[in-house]
């Protein structure tokens, strides 16, 4: 068991990472220490819920919503940071579904999340940007 459970932490830093690197390419100030840090602390968050049934992963929810909340800025050309909120709110979800030992699940929504980081991304300032 305890060999699984470094795989799943392992795991979370590494998919983390993935997803940080996308950012750290776009200069965003929530970059690959950040994205590994997430998912790694929600999955040992979750892997503590199973252990201990009394501690609820909703703490998790919650931690993630002060620290997206830190991201986002009003400034004159509108809000940013939005994105890289959103994203670190997945990635505390890819690290819990890897604390659960849902390992497809995680590593696949790791892939939709950094298609969507990048490829709408792309689409988006291509297409959709006024300028």
């Amino acid at each position: 068991m305890e060999i699984e459970v470094i795989f799943q932490l392992f795991l979370a830093i590494f998919l983390g990472a993935l997803i940080g690197l996308e950012r750290e390419y776009k200069k965003k100030g929530a970059g690959l220490q950040t994205f590994s840090l997430v998912t790694l602390g929600s999955c040992l968050f979750t892997l503590l819920s199973l252990q201990f049934p009394n501690f609820s992963p909703i703490y998790i929810a919650i931690a993630i919503g002060f620290l997206g909340a830190g991201v986002i800025f009003q400034q004159s050309s509108g809000v940013v940071g939005l994105t890289t909120a959103a994203a670190l709110w997945v990635s505390a979800a890819i690290g819990s579904a890897i604390g659960l030992k849902l390992y497809f699940l995680a590593i696949f929504s790791t892939l939709l999340t950094t298609l969507i980081l990048t490829g709408f991304g792309l689409f988006e300032a291509k297409f959709l940007k006024k300028g």
